[in-house]
């Protein structure tokens, strides 16, 4: 039976009211800064004696400076208050923010412009520990993925509509700011009528007092999420994706006028490409990732970020000097694209954007899911807090690197190694993304592995896995299935393999030997296991206690028994299909004839059956609900 996609969801009124409120926050803040970058970019010196460049990455540092200030107090209120109501709130406050804006607009006065700048990042502020706490609330587990890759996609679209509007109505003469001005005004309406659609959702602590202290709160709050370590390295995964972004797209006004010889329309063609990556790369993640949090996404993105940042430094590295004769003046948009070497820059733009959204989406997902409802708004508004201080660190990295004499293009080339960096330190601290990596990748290039009634798999609380043992690779396909972290038990020869072993001690399993060869080893991993059950983990055993040799079950042994004794958890009984005569299978058949019979790609399932309380649990009874699961298809 097909399952609703993501884009169902735009048309139920538990998403789509609160949907159309942050798109439309999300292009009327870019409508407005953009135009003011725009205008001091290319009509300065009526506006500032300022460098245009200076002028460039302060905005986005001001933008986001109440993000540091405020974040802690709005997460306390987010946690509070009913988020409805709440947002409703804030959209007040952007109208009155926009009519400010105007006043700076039409009276030529660029401090109340600023000004309207850091009220919208106020805004934006309080809006955040919203908006990620609001979907959890909304949505089904399953729907993680689709929900946050539609807002995410919606947030970058609106960022797309509001820079080119904000480039293109600014410029328009003799009328162009009172547009930009009723524009502004027009679009905050809009998403004060939508907000009044959103259903209520309740206040997971409305008892908590709030402490108007935000440098003693914001400490509290990062403390409080460092308790959990993957939640906090996926913070700071959020953070550094911040970073990178806020340093790039900063540079694209100038890079537009003085690399590639453009005029604003140049800049806008930059800006759209990067948000149309964004865009697909978010709405991919569905489809990539089983309509599960797939954090092994994560590394992929990271790659895709290194590789195509490296790639833009060669490309535009000589471009000025390659346009330059052809330059008389400036290049639109539609006469900058017939010239050499600006294909790739823009395919690198649009590829930095589409891995950018491979990478952002499920680490959104991943503090959703792993984090504590009662704590969930906090947690965001102390990601927003190191969003803030991240996106500030970029801003001055590049006033200082540029002021060094540094190009764009280098600066660009220093993102993407520092990136390499960043993801390599992050992805050492926490294994988890590296494993789920390799799982996904299987999954995606080797195997075609359909999930029959994976739901039956508990998202929180400990159970115990039992499947059948068919090849090497058994782990990995149900660790690539599964929604969450698993504890496998396995003989401990797999861990002297050069690379499963690895693999494996990654991913935190637990050696096994059989009682006659190490019982010293054998029962520290009963220990363990009951440790790992304890804590609310899924172990995960295969009860024949070897690979099959004939691609039939081989008798269960006691040892499940004996874990439920000690651990009255429920035990889910799961089947692999399709993996007998795979390379690491132990089938006699000829190698060759084994890796070329099923074709590039060859098809596996997994059956998960109804869970077996642990008074009922048999090794008898266990191999009879795999041998059905099973079937005929081995």
């Amino acid at each position: 039976m097909s399952q609703p996609n993501q884009f169902s969801l735009l048309m139920q009124r538990r998403f789509a009211p609160f949907f159309w409120t942050q798109f439309l926050g999300a292009l009327n803040d870019n409508l407005f800064k953009t135009a003011l970058v725009v205008i001091i970019t290319y009509d300065a010196l009526s506006w500032t004696t300022l460098s245009p460049a200076l002028i460039t990455n302060l905005i986005p540092g001001l933008f986001i400076l109440p993000y540091v200030l405020f974040s802690a107090t709005a997460g306390q209120l987010a946690e509070k208050y009913e988020k409805g109501a709440l947002t409703r709130l804030v959209k007040w406050l952007e109208l009155g923010i926009m009519s400010l804006a105007a006043l700076g607009w039409f009276t030529h006065t660029l401090w109340l412009l600023v000004l309207g700048v850091v009220g919208m990042g106020v805004h934006s502020t309080l809006f955040g520990p919203v908006k990620y706490a609001y979907l959890p609330q909304q949505l089904q587990p399953e729907e993680l993925m689709g929900g946050n890759g539609v807002t995410e996609m919606g947030t970058f679209v609106g960022i797309l509509l509001g820079e080119i509007f904000g480039a293109l109505l600014v410029v328009q003469q003799p009328h162009g700011i009172a547009y930009e001005a009723v524009a502004t005004l027009a679009v905050a309406a809009l998403g004060l009528v939508a907000s009044y659609r959103i259903p209520h959702s309740p206040a997971p602590v409305p008892e908590l007092k709030v402490s108007w202290n935000f440098i003693g709160e914001s400490v509290r709050n990062i403390g409080h999420s460092r308790k959990n370590r993957v939640v906090f390295l996926a913070m700071l995964g959020n953070s550094w994706f911040w970073f990178y972004g806020a340093l790039v797209l900063a540079q694209f006004p100038v890079f537009a006028k003085d690399n590639l010889h453009g005029d604003h329309s140049v800049f806008v063609l930059l800006l759209t490409v990067f948000s149309l990556g964004v865009g697909c790369g978010s709405l991919l993640c569905e489809r990539m990732s089983g309509r599960k949090v797939e954090i092994g996404l994560v590394p992929f993105g990271a790659i895709g970020l290194t590789l195509f940042g490296a790639d833009l430094y060669f490309a535009s590295r000589d471009i000025s000097t390659m346009l330059a004769p052809a330059a008389a003046a400036q290049f639109d948009a539609m006469a900058l694209l017939q010239q050499p070497g600006v294909l790739h820059i823009l395919a690198d733009v649009l590829l930095i954007g589409l891995f950018g959204g491979f990478y952002i989406v499920p680490l959104f997902a991943l503090i959703q899911t792993r984090c504590e409802p009662s704590h969930l708004s906090r947690t965001i508004a102390g990601m927003n807090i190191l969003n803030a201080l991240f996106m500030v660190a970029a801003a001055g990295l590049a006033i200082v690197l540029l002021g060094q004499g540094f190009t764009i293009p280098e600066l660009y080339l220093v993102t993407a190694l520092l990136n390499a960096l960043v993801a390599l330190y992050i992805f050492s601290l926490v294994p988890e993304f590296l494993m789920r990596f390799l799982a996904w990748l299987l999954i995606q290039t080797v195997h075609r592995v359909r999930s029959v009634d994976a739901e039956r798999i508990p998202v929180d609380g400990a159970a115990v896995l039992v499947c059948n043992h068919v090849s090497y690779v058994d782990a990995i396909v149900i660790m690539a299935a599964s929604p969450r972290p698993i504890r496998f038990v396995m003989d401990h020869q797999i861990f002297r393999m050069p690379l499963l072993g690895w693999v494996f001690r990654t991913a935190r399993a637990i050696p096994i030997a059989p009682a006659k060869e190490d019982p010293w080893l054998m029962e520290k991993a009963f220990v363990d296991i009951a440790q790992a059950l304890h804590e609310g983990d899924l172990v995960c055993i295969f009860p024949e206690g070897q690979l099959t040799r004939t691609g039939e079950l081989n008798p269960f042994k006691n040892g499940v028994s004996k874990i439920v004794e000690r651990s009255k958890v429920p035990v889910i009984p799961m089947a692999l299909r399709g993996l007998w005569g795979h390379l690491l299978s132990r089938s006699s058949e000829n190698v060759f004839e084994r890796a070329f019979r099923s074709g590039l790609r060859s098809r596996l399932e997994l059956a998960v059956g109804e869970a077996v309380a642990p008074q009922d649990v048999t090794p008898e009874h266990l191999q009879r609900l795999v041998l059905d699961l099973r079937g005929s298809w081995k």
